[in-house]
């Protein structure tokens, strides 16, 4: 125990020190005014790239705007810009700047689950939960199940996962990655197909949120087992479960006054948007000193915050920014390590494709069948799994860590995106096919203007 202790203590003293490895000097390094020059010139090609490639997926695909941007993300990497014009694609993301471009990407990504936690509705699960708990238990058991039979295997192939790991971690890990829902992304399909008020809306919506609560609550057992040593488990599931109660109990009473201050004054003032940053600031510190992670402790912190004037201004003034700059940087840096070109034999093609099939034959048909089982006609079973196998943004951010913490290879992450883009590709097509068109056709649901279909 003495020894536990002394370990737990050192790691936490050592929480701001150095971690990466020691480095010989380079015979040349960058100035201040190199990173500057680096970081503007990045960001313009990112947002025209992220612009441009949207816009292609709202005109001809019928994709959302952010569906093009996780695309345009693996087009500035290695596998399509750095495929035809490596040279062009090094000088222009050079590794000594990615640290850079890592921050800012985990600045958007932590104030966008921010955003997500501060929009996040409890009437769902008051609702639907009953009925939502078969599909959200069926759209858990079953990933997690198909994770139990394909994770030995997956293990046997060099690259994949990292020597160290444990079975039993490497399960969790690929059971998460499967299990997840875009939340985001599927509160904003069920919003542009008018499905809010309708039983297939709520029902996806409160089984979405389990299912995603379930796989961040496995992702952080799956960091502390990965961690280097005991001081490290205890940091993270200890730190993370204190923090986390401190928020959930005292952080509304703490935070209450910052709501009625915005009412009060009729709109989200410079001062009170600085506090409101502050907190998320030491949320987000906190959970990734501890050792889970940032947007952990953002999204926690977006629950707690004050309903009403308060996150109406946050979603006005804040929201634009994180979506139009600062989240395109993060799927950047995804694309940047995704190298599609590692995937270079029919073996490792073939895997990739398995690992499709089974996250989605786990995730919709689970889902559909629990819907099914509940009492819900043929159509809108198939568009309740269509919703839930969407994967987006939320993929990204898990394997991003995974990745980032060492958990898999370079080769399972491009195979982990290609799921995720793919997943979330289909949801909106097929959800039009399976029951939004008939729907339409009988009334049902309002029609959707092309805009928003797009």
């Amino acid at each position: 125990m003495s020894d536990l202790l002394a370990h737990t203590l050192q790691t936490v003293g050592d929480i701001l020190g150095p971690h990466g490895p020691a480095t010989k000097a380079a015979e040349h390094s960058y100035t201040p005014n190199d990173y500057s020059i680096h970081f503007f010139l990045q960001l313009a090609v990112i947002l025209l790239a992220c612009r441009v490639t949207g816009w292609f997926g709202k005109k001809f695909l019928a994709q959302p705007q952010v569906v093009g941007e996780m695309i345009a993300g693996v087009v500035l990497g290695p596998s399509l810009l750095g495929l035809l014009f490596p040279d062009f694609q090094l000088s222009l993301f050079p590794k000594e700047t990615r640290n850079i471009l890592y921050v800012g990407a985990q600045l958007g990504v932590g104030l966008y689950m921010f955003l997500v936690g501060a929009s996040f509705q409890a009437g769902h699960f008051k609702t639907k939960a009953r009925s939502a708990m078969s599909v959200s238990f069926a759209g858990i058991a079953a990933p997690f199940a198909i994770a139990v039979i394909i994770t030995p295997f997956l293990l046997k192939v060099p690259g994949l996962f990292a020597p160290t790991i444990t079975p039993g971690a490497a399960t969790l890990f690929m059971g998460a990655c499967i299990a997840l829902t875009a939340f985001p992304m599927l509160a904003r399909i069920i919003n542009e197909r008018g499905l809010q008020k309708t039983s297939l809306g709520t029902l996806s919506l409160t089984a979405g949120a389990f299912d995603d609560a379930v796989s961040w609550c496995v992702l952080a057992v799956v960091l502390a087992m990965f961690g280097g040593g005991p001081g490290v488990a205890v940091l993270a599931i200890g730190g993370g479960l204190l923090w986390v109660l401190f928020v959930l109990t005292l952080g509304p009473k703490i935070l209450a006054p910052l709501g009625r201050m915005v009412e009060r004054e009729g709109e989200l003032s410079a001062h009170a948007l600085a506090l409101v940053i502050l907190a998320f600031c030491v949320s987000a510190f906190l959970m990734d000193a501890v050792g889970i992670h940032a947007i952990f402790g953002g999204f926690i912190m977006g629950v707690v915050m004050p309903r009403g004037l308060l996150t109406q201004e946050l979603k006005k003034k804040v929201e634009p920014l994180v979506v139009v700059l600062l989240l395109p940087m993060f799927f950047t840096y995804s694309g940047l390590n995704t190298r599609l070109d590692m995937v270079n034999s029919l073996d490792l093609l073939l895997i990739a494709l398995g690992i499709l099939a089974c996250s989605i034959l786990a995730k919709w048909g689970a889902c559909y069948v629990a819907a099914r089982a509940t009492g819900e006609d043929h159509a809108t079973a198939m568009g309740i799994g269509a919703l839930m196998n969407s994967r987006g943004l939320m993929e990204l951010i898990i394997i991003n860590i995974g990745l980032q913490k060492g958990i898999i290879g370079p080769t399972l992450f491009a195979m982990l995106v290609l799921m995720a883009i793919v997943t979330t590709m289909m949801a909106s097509p097929l959800f039009e096919i399976v029951y939004g068109k008939k729907a339409r056709e009988r009334g049902e649901l309002d029609a959707v203007p092309d805009a928003k279909r797009a």
